[in-house]
C-alpha cells in the first residue's frame, strides 16, 4: 500500500479533485508513513519542496481517522510573516475537510482571539512566545484550550536550535504536553541541516515515542529541475548535485555603486531578490537602482510591517523588477516566482546560502542559481571559500547553545504565572525533559533559585514561589509582556559610526575581554569600539589608522573554523573554479601571489617585512578568542586575533612566538577558554536572574571551540621570515 492510500479517504478525494494533484512527490509518500505511525520526525527536503503538505497532509489525516476534535494540531513558525503567508494555504486544505484553521500572533485582534477562545479550530498557528502568552495569561484556561492537543509541526527548525529560542521552544512544548495529558507528536521541517540525526533527539526532548529522520537522496545537494505542475507544492524536485544542477556565479565588482550597475545590465525582464548585510547598505543600493532606473523595492526589519508588506506584494506582482532585502527574506515567505538570487558579499554560513539560494528553481524548467557579487577582496574571498564548501556537500551542523541558564530563569517565571505560583520542589518537574536543562547540576538550578529570591525576583512562602517585588519591576510591565520578547532577535551587534550603520558583527565579537582599543575590520577599513551597549546590542566605532591587519582579515565577522579552513585551502591553491568570473579570477591571483608562504598542511607563522609576528593558522573566531586570550595571558602582553590569524605583540621576534606555540601544544584543547568581558552577560535579557559564575559558566562554554583548538594544535606549524 502506497503513502497515499493510507491517507483517510476524504483527504485522498480533495487532494486529486479539488486541489487537482495527479500525484504526491515521492518524498512526500515515503513521509506519509512515517508520521501516521505517530513518530516524532525531522523532515528535510530542499525549499518550496512541498514539506508542509508532508507534514500536514498525515496530520489532517490522522485528524479525520481518530476524530481529534478540539485544538489538536499547532504549527509553529520562528516569524509572522511565514505563518501569514501559510496561514491562506493551511485554512484552505482545512475548509475542503470540514476542519478550520486559525492565526494567532502579536498583530491579530484582541476581538479574533476572543473569537479563536470561544470557538477554537481544529489547527493554529503561532509562534512559540504566542503560545507562552496563552499558556501565562490570566484570562486563557490553556488546560481547556491545549487539553486536546495531538500534534505539533515546526517549521523552519533550523532557525530556532541553534539558539535560545530552541530551548524557549522545548520548554514551552513539554509545558504543553504535560497540560494536555499525553505525548504530543513531534515534527520538524527545514531545508538546512547538516546533523539531522541529533536535531530529531533533541526536538523529542523527553518523549518516548520513537523518532525518524526522513532525508530525500543528497537532501542537502537537492535542486530544483523540471517538472509536472500537477505534483504537490510549487514544482518537482529532482536530486543531483550542487554543481550539475544549481548556477552559481562569483564576480568581484568592488564597490556596491558598480554592484547595482551590474544587476541593472545582467538578467533585464526577470523578477531579482538582491539579499544584503545591512539596512543601510540595503538602502544605499535601493537608491543607487533607482537612480539606474530599475524598478526597485525594498525590505527590512527597520520599516514598518505595513512598508514591508506593500513593497513584498507589490514584488510578488511584477516582473522585471529587483527587491532589495536584508536577512528578513531568507526565510520561506512567499514573493512569487523568482528568476534571479544575487548576493552582495556573503553571508556567514552555507546554511544561509542555501536558503537564499532556495528562493529559486521553483518554475518547471528553472533551476537554482546565485549570483555573488564581492564589493570587497575579504568578502569575495569569504564567499569563494563558502562555495567550494557548498560544493563538497558541507552544511553546519545545527548546536544549540550550551548551559541556558537564562531561559531556565524565564521559564521558572513563566510557569510561576501559568500557575498562579508553584511548588518549588515541584517545578523543575514540568522542563526536566528539556536536553538543555537536564544537563545542568541540580546545585546550580538551587543555587539560581536561591539567587533570585535573594535579589527579590522571587519569594518564597513555605516552599510555594512567587514573583517578587523586583520581578514584578523588571518583567511586570504590560502584563509581563517582557517575559516573552527576549529570544526575537538575532544575537547580533550593530556597529555605528555616528549614526550611520556600518553592518552587523556576531555577538561573540565582544565577550572577550580586551586590552586597549577593541579594533573591528569592517566595510574594507579599521574601526577602533568606544562603546558597547549591550542590552541593546549596539556598538559605537571611529575610524582608526591602527596598522596590522591585512586587507582580507575576518576581524568581527564571526567566521567558524570549517569556513576559514575552506578559505585556507582556496588561497594555498592555485587551482580557479568554473564559476569564478574573470575579476574574481584575477583578483583571487592577486591575494594569492601576496600571501605564496600559505601552506595547506600547516599553520604558518610568519615575521613580516615590518617586523610584525603573526600565526595563520585559519582557526575560526572562537578558537583564536580562547588561544589568544591563553597567549596573552603567557606573555604578559596582548595577543591580537581575528578568525585566520594571531598577532604577537610589538617586540616579540619569530623565535618567542615559537617558543611559545610549542608550550601551547604540550597542553589539551579542554584546558583554553577565552577571557569573557565582565559586561557581556548583560546582553543576556535575563542575566539579572542569575548569579555571576552562573553567567560565566555558560558565556565560557558557549565561546569554546574545543574541536578546532585540538585541530590546530596537532598542526605543526611552519616559520617564516618575510624579506
Amino acid at each position: 500500500m502506497s503513502g497515499f492510500d493510507r491517507l483517510h479517504p476524504a483527504l485522498r478525494h480533495h487532494i486529486v479533485n479539488s486541489l487537482g494533484w495527479r500525484e504526491l512527490r515521492p518524498f512526500q509518500e515515503a513521509v506519509i508513513p512515517e508520521i501516521l505511525d505517530a513518530k516524532h520526525m525531522i523532515v528535510l527536503a530542499p525549499t518550496a519542496g512541498g514539506k508542509t503538505e508532508a507534514a500536514f497532509f498525515p496530520i489532517v489525516s490522522r485528524m479525520l481517522t481518530e476524530d481529534w476534535t478540539g485544538l489538536s494540531v499547532l504549527y509553529l513558525c520562528p516569524i509572522k510573516a511565514l505563518l501569514n503567508n501559510l496561514d491562506i494555504r493551511l485554512q484552505h486544505y482545512c475548509r475542503l475537510l470540514g476542519r478550520r484553521s486559525d492565526l494567532w500572533h502579536g498583530d491579530i485582534q484582541s476581538h479574533q482571539r476572543k473569537k479563536i477562545l470561544r470557538e477554537p479550530p481544529d489547527c493554529l498557528l503561532t509562534t512559540p512566545e504566542s503560545l507562552e502568552v496563552m499558556l501565562d495569561s490570566p484570562h486563557i484556561d490553556a488546560r481547556v484550550l491545549l487539553g486536546n492537543l495531538r500534534a505539533v509541526v515546526v517549521d523552519e527548525i533550523h532557525a530556532f536550535a541553534g539558539d535560545d529560542r530552541g530551548w524557549h521552544l522545548l520548554a514551552v512544548l513539554e509545558r504543553v504536553s504535560r497540560l494536555a495529558g499525553r505525548e504530543v507528536q513531534r515534527i520538524g521541517l527545514s531545508a538546512t541541516v547538516g546533523n539531522p540525526e541529533n536535531l530529531v533527539q533533541w526536538l523529542a526532548g523527553s518523549c518516548e515515542g520513537r523518532r525518524g529522520v526522513f532525508l530525500p537522496e543528497e537532501p542537502i545537494k537537492a535542486a530544483v529541475s523540471a517538472g509536472s505542475s500537477g505534483s504537490a507544492g510549487a514544482s518537482h524536485q529532482q536530486v543531483s548535485s550542487p554543481s550539475s544542477s544549481a548556477d552559481v556565479k562569483l564576480d568581484y565588482v568592488a564597490s556596491l555603486d558598480n554592484a547595482a550597475v551590474v544587476i541593472s545590465r545582467l538578467h533585464r525582464g526577470e523578477k531579482r531578490l538582491v539579499f544584503v548585510d545591512s539596512r543601510a547598505r540595503a538602502e544605499q543600493l535601493a537608491q543607487s537602482l533607482h537612480g539606474l532606473e530599475v524598478a526597485t523595492f525594498v525590505t527590512h526589519s527597520s520599516l514598518s510591517q505595513e512598508q514591508r508588506h506593500q513593497a513584498e506584494e507589490a514584488f510578488a506582482t511584477r516582473s522585471d523588477c529587483v527587491i532589495v532585502a536584508t536577512s528578513v527574506l531568507e526565510l520561506g515567505i512567499d514573493v512569487g516566482n523568482l528568476d534571479r538570487v544575487i548576493q552582495i558579499d556573503s553571508p556567514n554560513t552555507v546554511s544561509s546560502f542555501l536558503q537564499r539560494m532556495g528562493r529559486t528553481g521553483r518554475r518547471a524548467g528553472s533551476v537554482r542559481n546565485c549570483l555573488f557579487l564581492a564589493t570587497k577582496e575579504t568578502t569575495l574571498v569569504q564567499a569563494a571559500g563558502l562555495i567550494d564548501l557548498w560544493s563538497d556537500g558541507y552544511v553546519e551542523p545545527i548546536v544549540p547553545p550550551p548551559l541556558p541558564y537564562h531561559v531556565l530563569a524565564q521559564q521558572l517565571m513563566g510557569l510561576i504565572l501559568q500557575e498562579g505560583g508553584i511548588g518549588r520542589a515541584e517545578w523543575f518537574g514540568w522542563i526536566r525533559g528539556v536536553p538543555g536543562f537536564a544537563t545542568m547540576q541540580p546545585n546550580r538550578v538551587e543555587e539560581m533559585v536561591d539567587f533570585m529570591i535573594e535579589e527579590g525576583i522571587l519569594w518564597d512562602d513555605s516552599g510555594i514561589l512567587g514573583m517578587g517585588r523586583q520581578g514584578e519591576d523588571a518583567f511586570g510591565r504590560r502584563n509581563f509582556m517582557e517575559l516573552f520578547s527576549v529570544f526575537l532577535s538575532p544575537p547580533l551587534f550593530t556597529i555605528l559610526y555616528g549614526r550611520q550603520e556600518l553592518g552587523f558583527v556576531d555577538q561573540t565579537t565582544f565577550m572577550s575581554k580586551e586590552e586597549g582599543p577593541r579594533i573591528l575590520a569592517l566595510g574594507g577599513r579599521a574601526w577602533m569600539v568606544n562603546h558597547i551597549d549591550w542590552p541593546r546590542k549596539k556598538a559605537y566605532v571611529e575610524p582608526t589608522d591602527i596598522k596590522g591587519r591585512t586587507r582580507w582579515s575576518g576581524a568581527g565577522q564571526g567566521v567558524e573554523f570549517e569556513l576559514a579552513q575552506s578559505i585556507k585551502r582556496l588561497l594555498s591553491g592555485d587551482q580557479g573554479r568554473e564559476c569564478w568570473s574573470r575579476r574574481a579570477s584575477e583578483c583571487i591571483r592577486g591575494i594569492r601571489h601576496e600571501h605564496t608562504w600559505l601552506s595547506g598542511e600547516s599553520t604558518v607563522v610568519i615575521q613580516t617585512g615590518g617586523g610584525a609576528v603573526q600565526w595563520w593558522n585559519f582557526g575560526g573566531g572562537r578558537a583564536n578568542a580562547a588561544l589568544a586570550s591563553e597567549l596573552s595571558r603567557m606573555l604578559k602582553k596582548k595577543v591580537r586575533g581575528d578568525s585566520f590569524m594571531l598577532e604577537f605583540p610589538v617586540g616579540h621576534k619569530l623565535q618567542d612566538a615559537e617558543g611559545a606555540i610549542c608550550e601551547l601544544r604540550q597542553r589539551t584543547a579542554k584546558e583554553f577558554s577565552p577571557n569573557i568581558e565582565d559586561a557581556a552577560i548583560d546582553g543576556f535579557k535575563f542575566s539579572t536572574c542569575l548569579p555571576s559564575e552562573h553567567a560565566m559558566e555558560m558565556l565560557g562554554e558557549r565561546l569554546k571551540d574545543t574541536d578546532a583548538i585540538s585541530h590546530l594544535l596537532r598542526e605543526t606549524p611552519r616559520y617564516i621570515v618575510q624579506p
